[in-house]
């Protein structure tokens, strides 16, 4: 066994044993096996067994601490719903240079049978059913590796202006970029209350990064989610998301609406929605959004007409 993985072994017998009995890293673990799990764009995933019990495991630098214990913070309020399952956290926190994650381990498969997709869909709105006073959340969190502000306001055009647009242009604009997009982008943040004329939300408690990557089926083919962001906002937010990768079967967006209806004009604050996600991925991986970007902007400020 080379250097580093033995001592990746040892942190992570210590922070299981910790982590497990409440107790301190003097209380280590055995671990029987531990492999590597593709999909973690952002940090390295593990599932790490041990005593017949299976734990899926984050890692990332010590100082990316913050975003694992946002992350425990988001399972716990999706886990509010009975209609979702969500892996339980089992504890997060730093060893050495390390942050780690440490979930109960759930077997997962994609979501695409007709009678899953319907499970989901009713799921989902149930999920939404849960509601807050206001719009935000008690603390930040992130959206992928960007941070999220959520200071609440009891105004969602107000909300979605200031603590969703404007942050990503601030983003875009401290890179010297993109200056048409980003006086176009201010613009329609100003003038965004025209689009709410008719349609007023009630806070609802989202998942927040809901693409395909994020849900699943369990076993019983209920409903998993995870990797959240969550913040109470319109649920029209989490299902413009579902649309922008794709990935989701007609049978989970029919069981939605027949749970719960949407009100006219989604289709217009679908592109406004889903463009908070395309600033966030030009921010991330680069110029390859820009055109989009331009197009859903200019699309929304010709519908208010400039």
């Amino acid at each position: 066994m080379n250097p580093a993985q033995h001592g990746l072994d040892v942190m992570l017998c210590e922070v299981l044993g910790a982590t497990i009995s409440g107790g301190t890293a003097s209380s280590p673990i055995g671990i029987d096996a531990i492999s590597d799990i593709g999909g973690g764009s952002i940090s390295r995933t593990l599932l790490v067994e041990s005593a017949r019990r299976r734990f899926f495991v984050k890692l990332n630098d010590a100082r990316l601490a913050g975003m694992f214990a946002a992350e425990a913070d988001g399972l716990s309020a999706l886990a509010r719903c009975p209609a979702v399952r969500v892996p339980r956290v089992v504890g997060y926190g730093t060893s050495g240079r390390q942050a780690y994650l440490v979930l109960e381990y759930l077997p997962l498969q994609a979501l695409r049978a007709p009678g899953q997709g319907a499970t989901a869909g009713q799921a989902l709105a149930a999920l939404h059913r849960i509601q807050g006073s206001e719009f935000g959340w008690p603390r930040d969190n992130f959206i992928g590796s960007t941070a999220q502000s959520n200071i609440p306001h009891r105004t969602w055009p107000f909300f979605f202006a200031r603590r969703r647009l404007l942050p990503q242009l601030e983003l875009a604009k401290r890179a010297s970029q993109h200056s048409q997009l980003i006086s176009s982008g201010e613009r329609l943040a100003e003038k965004l209350a025209a689009l709410f004329v008719d349609h007023q939300p009630a806070p609802s408690l989202l998942h927040g990064d809901l693409w395909y990557g994020n849900a699943a089926v369990d076993e019983s083919g209920q409903l998993a989610l995870f990797d959240p962001a969550v913040y109470f906002g319109d649920r029209e937010a989490d299902l413009a998301m579902t649309e922008l990768f794709g990935g989701f079967p007609d049978s989970f967006y029919a069981a939605y609406r027949a749970a719960w209806p949407l009100a006219d004009g989604f289709e217009q604050r679908k592109t406004l929605y889903n463009l908070y996600h395309v600033l966030n991925h030009l921010n991330l991986f680069g110029n390859a959004y820009l055109n989009q970007a331009e197009r859903m902007i200019n699309r929304l400020l010709a519908e208010i007409g400039r």
